[in-house]
């Protein structure tokens, strides 16, 4: 009965957040919900945009990344993002499947890991047990179903090497624009 409590009280805290707190136009409030309610690390100057969707707990997120609006991060498994990624809207990163072949449809988490300065695009899908190394790039709409190595860029459904980035990134992300809009308050 405790643990069914509990949970009741854990699903409740994310139903708030998914539901409400989420959409909320001031980045601390939601920042603190985040880190204090749900109990999420959320990295230094982080960028939670509005209507992003969060479920469970076991989720890392780097400094100075920027998670732009209606993204989907599942920290069912391990879900582990670097510092200074900027993840394009509406993008699904899933760290639970079902096992096809198994009679009860048993689920399993694999976890998702995202180094430092990875750029991945609009609507993309990053599937659980993915690992984008540092640099990495994820076109709009591609689905990735492996790892990707440091510094390329992937595109597609299933997602292929398509080019190389430079490895010559220094840059730090301060991406917090009013709303849910992509206006900045300075130029």
């Amino acid at each position: 009965m405790k643990s069914s409590f509990r949970n009741l009280l854990i699903a409740g805290t994310f139903y708030l957040y998914n539901h409400f707190i989420g959409k909320f136009p001031i980045y601390w409030v939601r920042h603190a919900y985040i880190r204090r309610i749900l109990r999420i690390r959320l990295g230094k100057d982080a960028a939670i945009h509005m209507g992003c969707f969060f479920t469970g707990k076991d989720t890392i997120i780097g400094d100075r990344t920027v998670i732009n609006r209606g993204c989907h991060l599942d920290g069912r498994g391990s879900l582990r993002i670097g510092s200074d990624v900027s993840i394009s809207p509406y993008t699904y990163l899933v760290t639970l499947t079902h096992d096809v072949d198994d009679s009860m449809f048993g689920a399993e988490a694999d976890p998702v890991v995202i180094e430092d300065r990875v750029w991945i695009g609009v609507r993309a899908l990053l599937l659980p047990g993915v690992h984008i190394g540092i640099g990495g790039v994820v076109g709009a709409g591609s689905v990735v179903t492996r790892n990707c190595p440091s510094y390329t860029i992937v595109a597609g459904n299933p997602a292929k090497q398509i080019g190389m980035r430079s490895q010559d990134l220094s840059y730090h992300l301060d991406y917090h624009p009013l709303f849910d809009t992509d206006i900045l308050l300075r130029n």
